[in-house]
């Protein structure tokens, strides 16, 4: 009991000082309304196994770009496991271009840009590994995560919120959390 009950306070901590140190830049640099949502499916446990790639492009509060792509992985190859999650099999991608050949399409929406995600250090390691799989350099972008301000995960953040979701759906999924850290912005604090 004492150890969940620790685990518990360790978490509200690390929330308390992500958003404060949030809240810290934001006095020296205040978030621009603009902002690129962004989430990926794995065909496997490898992070470089990209299968499909959800992405929205939000400019003065207002949807601008949607990109919905599904990716052929290295060897096209799926574990079961991440097809039940998100319903892509080796069918649905055996045509598809492979990520080396997208990135020029998703690129300009990531560089220098503020790119969100619902559970960051999942899809932004995504992106990292590969990128690195295919030898391509990771550009510089500013990142944030609604999972961290939010501390909870997306399907009870959008039941809470009345915002439509279709789990694991990249597009779907990116569309909702671009829709929560809007409402994040618009709080300018954590949301209750």
């Amino acid at each position: 009991m004492l150890v969940k009950l620790t685990r518990r306070l360790i978490k509200s901590l690390k929330r308390l000082i992500y958003l404060a140190w949030n809240n810290f830049v934001n006095v020296l640099s205040p978030r621009s309304p603009d902002f690129t949502a962004i989430d990926f499916e794995t065909a496997q446990g490898k992070r470089w196994s990209i299968c499909q790639v959800g992405l929205v492009r939000i400019e003065n509060r207002q949807i601008v770009s949607k990109i919905n792509l599904l990716v052929c992985p290295p060897g096209n190859v799926y574990f079961s496991m991440n097809t039940s999650i998100h319903g892509i099999t080796d069918r649905h991608t055996r045509t598809a271009p492979n990520f080396l050949s997208i990135w020029p399409q998703i690129k300009p929406f990531i560089e220098n840009e503020t790119v969100v995600a619902h559970n960051g250090a999942f899809d932004f390691s995504c992106l990292a590994q590969t990128l690195a799989y295919y030898k391509q350099p990771v550009p510089n972008y500013r990142q944030e995560c609604t999972l961290k301000i939010y501390g909870k995960g997306l399907a009870a953040c959008c039941a809470q919120y009345r915002v439509s979701l279709k789990h694991h759906d990249a597009l779907s999924d990116a569309m909702a959390c671009a829709e929560l850290y809007q409402i994040y912005l618009n709080s300018k604090q954590r949301p209750e």
